[in-house]
């Protein structure tokens, strides 16, 4: 392969595996936070460690990064595992880590940081440590206990373990420079106390390790080779470098790519958590939701996000990938995938007068025109119809090659039909078409020599069945709703994000199970929703068949 064929990163490790610099297979790892659930940004995350391990013949670590009990559940780990498994990855052995596995070992390399004289208790307040950090032109100033003996720091630090402190009483701080440039090299805290129950350690420990102490000592412990993060912790390198350098351990490489920015959604755990805690949506994998299973439910196939995830690559900024680009790896593939049916989601009575009211006709309908081998079904016709609504106009203007009065039209998989008469309402509303149809413009048999522009679908009215249809548009009504100074991004969300209607549907789809997708003729794709019964279909909208949320902008 051609060196500018390489994004950046596998340019990095091509070269680490020329000169050998590890001695053995690269080792990625993907760590989230047991917090929440994942979102599409952590897919991107997923298939670059995972795929690339995969294509340099190494393996990857899941590590759940569990170091703050106060926010991590059971729920979190077990639905990131799924997702992982989802996408089609598996972690190295297929045993999953956790940051809590190294708890010991993390506290034994803190007590050493110590005994170098490279960190200390401090009880100030964090009013007063904020006061004290500086700013980017002013330097920080150094406290009463940055020079606190050693042995009274191995002391009290002994005496967080043992629960002699009460939480916020007092941190162990890395002692480096108040001086740095880099803020967080200002004596970044380490440790902290916490007293509460862990999801997997119970009451065993009462202090954690924060973050930037704990990530770089896990890949280390490890033997990680290249810890690929997001762009916003290329600041927290120099703090990743200087704890490992400090304790003269392995040192893996920190390589930073820019995050996934994803329009008309929000991109952060703690903001969709607020969703959810707040009823703005019915929980983690609600299909409106950017998360992996919410993506999941409204019918995104794994296949689908690791062609989005391709497709975006991978970069050294920060930008803003537009949605379309994510709805139309989905159409693609369920174009060619997908079965194709005829719903009618907004549904007119039409009547065909000189069609035998008993009569029972069967036709054929081709499952997948993309599809050769996708086979045919048969769909049952009859006299009265339904179709959509905005399949018929009264007074249609010029080009309109639906059905209108006196106007011709062909039934999809039927024949065509012309209408006569409309039939109204007390209130003027037209609530039944009435057509003939011509017998020998049979679909596949038509000797009628009658050429119609316009193809309609439809849904027999006495063989139809109600299924619940929920459609979807953009979460939000601005593109960036997160970055929106001083307004609250939940005032963005899109009233018009969920509308659920009653549809008529083949019958067959009584049949498909959850999760499975179809084409709604002329409509959009749908997928089986897990709410459906053998009594109730209910359908999820995936994506339409074209993007007429970029139209509608434009209009």
């Amino acid at each position: 392969m051609e060196q500018n064929s390489l994004n950046f990163i596998e340019q990095i490790v091509e070269n680490d595996i020329a000169t050998n610099k590890y001695g053995k297979a690269i080792l990625t790892r993907f760590p989230p936070e047991p917090n929440g659930y994942l979102h599409i940004g952590h897919a991107k995350s997923i298939c670059l460690n995972f795929g690339l391990a995969q294509k340099y013949g190494g393996a990857t670590n899941l590590r759940l990064d569990d170091t703050n009990p106060i926010t991590e559940e059971t729920e979190y780990v077990t639905s990131i595992k799924n997702d992982v498994k989802w996408l089609g990855f598996e972690w190295k052995n297929d045993e999953e880590r956790y940051a809590s596995d190294n708890f010991g070992a993390l506290y034994e390399y803190a007590q050493k940081l110590i005994g170098l004289g490279k960190a200390y208790i401090d009880f100030s307040s964090s009013e007063q440590m904020a006061a004290e950090k500086g700013t980017m032109v002013t330097p920080g100033t150094e406290n009463e206990y940055r020079n606190t003996p050693i042995e009274d720091n191995l002391r009290i630090f002994a005496e967080m373990k043992d629960g002699k402190h009460a939480d916020g009483a007092c941190v162990l701080r890395a002692k480096i420079d108040m001086a740095a440039n880099n803020l967080l090299m200002r004596d970044p805290v380490i440790y902290r106390i916490k007293h509460a129950t862990h999801h997997r350690t119970a009451d065993t420990w009462c202090i954690y390790p924060m973050y930037d102490f704990a990530h770089c000592l896990c890949d280390s412990i490890e033997g990680i080779t290249h810890s690929i993060c997001t762009l916003e912790f290329e600041v927290h390198r120099p703090l990743y470098d200087w704890i490992l350098e400090t304790l003269n351990v392995y040192h893996p490489q920190q390589i930073e790519f820019a995050r996934l920015n994803l329009s008309y959604t929000v991109m952060s755990k703690r903001k969709l958590l607020e969703m959810v805690q707040e009823n703005l949506v019915t929980g983690w994998d609600d299909p409106q939701m950017p998360t992996i299973s919410g993506l999941r439910r409204r019918g995104y196939t794994a296949s689908s996000l690791r062609e989005f995830a391709h497709r975006v690559g991978v970069a050294k900024r920060d930008n803003m990938i537009d949605l379309s680009l994510l709805e139309f790896c989905i159409r693609e593939e369920l174009n060619k995938t997908a079965h194709r049916v005829m719903a009618v989601l907004d549904p007119l009575r039409l009547v065909i007068t000189n069609y035998d009211e008993v009569e029972r006709e069967w036709l054929i309908a081709e499952n997948n025109p993309e599809d050769p081998n996708a086979g045919t079904r048969q769909i049952l016709f009859g006299k009265e119809l339904w179709i959509e609504q905005d399949d018929f106009m009264e007074n249609p203007p010029k080009k309109y090659f639906r059905l209108a009065v006196g106007q011709l039209v062909r039934l999809k998989y039927a024949y065509i039909v012309q209408c006569n008469k409309v039939i109204k309402d007390e209130n003027g509303k037209i609530t039944e078409v009435h057509c003939t149809y011509l017998p020998n413009s049979k679909s596949g048999d038509d000797q009628s020599g009658i050429n119609v522009k316009g193809t309609i679908h439809w849904a027999n009215v006495y063989h139809a069945k109600t299924a619940e249809v929920r459609l979807y548009d953009r979460l939000f009504t601005h593109e960036d709703p997160a970055r929106q100074k001083d307004v609250d991004f939940k005032t963005l969300i899109n009233p018009n994000a969920k509308q659920q209607i009653t549809a008529y549907v083949e019958p067959h789809l009584l049949e498909m199970e959850a999760g499975t997708s179809v084409q709604f003729m002329r409509k959009g794709y749908f997928c089986v929703d897990r709410d459906s019964t053998p009594e109730k279909l209910v359908f999820n909208k995936t994506v339409g068949l074209k993007d007429s949320w970029a139209k509608s902008i434009e209009k």
